[in-house]
């Protein structure tokens, strides 16, 4: 199947607003500005949902219903090759880095066990189960955590998904859309648990980090983007034909 170009300048599109947002919070004070440029945490769910088009994508049948079985036909296999694909490098920084994140642990008196939990959450990638844990060390690597959870479910549901027909797909994609929705409205309003606090109140970040780092919600996107990919895979030649006229 060909390469989708434009794939990379929708990840450009996700990751500029959310660079914007990270200098945002030490640039103004302003409280409307502040809510408007602070919802990169919205933006994150697009890399999920791109995550699922190209598992789709590469894993389906194009033109019919169902999963490609050589691809899916050793779960595990599927499996370790998507999490090789970034797991090496995640392992090399962290390595690299744990002697800092121990120090800093150190001066803050967090106790050893309390450390070492921490160490084995990152190393083994399961931070994002963890609300109070979910940004330890380094932080956007809880993303990590929650797409290895939604890798391991793709052969699953891959070939759950692939299996609808387009009416099917319509009415999942918005079943999943709903739910989406409400989880970003949890945590829409992020600008109140940083730097410059909107309301002027302490915000103990526990719901807020289960609505917003918890693998499920991961999953949900992940599969918005297999169901978007599959209605279109699913197109006739006719379909195709009137769509560029």
């Amino acid at each position: 199947k060909p390469r989708i170009d434009c794939i990379d300048g929708c990840r450009f599109a996700l990751v500029m607003p959310i660079v914007v947002a990270h200098f945002a919070r030490f640039s103004t004070t302003n409280k409307t500005a502040l809510k408007l440029l602070t919802q990169e945490n919205v933006l994150v769910g697009g890399f999920f949902v791109i995550s699922g088009y190209v598992a789709a994508y590469t894993s389906t049948k194009l033109g019919a219903k169902g999963a490609d079985e050589k691809k899916l036909a050793k779960p595990e296999l599927f499996f370790w090759q998507k999490v090789m694909g970034y797991y090496p490098l995640h392992f090399v920084v962290l390595s690299f880095f744990t002697p800092m994140f121990v120090q800093v642990e150190r001066w803050f008196k967090t106790p050893l066990k309390t450390t070492a939990f921490r160490a084995f959450l990152s190393f083994s990638m399961l931070q994002a189960w963890f609300p109070k844990e979910a940004e330890i060390w380094n932080q956007p690597t809880w993303f990590l955590s929650a797409l290895t959870f939604s890798n391991l479910t793709m052969p699953a549901v891959l070939p759950a998904v692939a299996r609808l027909g387009k009416d099917g797909l319509k009415k999942l994609f918005y079943a999943l859309t709903a739910v989406s929705l409400l989880q970003k409205i949890s945590y829409s309003e992020t600008s109140r648990f940083h730097v410059h606090n909107v309301t002027k109140k302490d915000t103990y970040p526990l719901i807020w980090n289960l609505t917003r780092f918890h693998p499920f919600w991961a999953l949900i996107e992940m599969t918005m983007g297999i169901v978007a990919v599959r209605e279109v895979m699913l197109d006739t030649p006719e379909e195709r034909k009137k769509e560029t006229v």
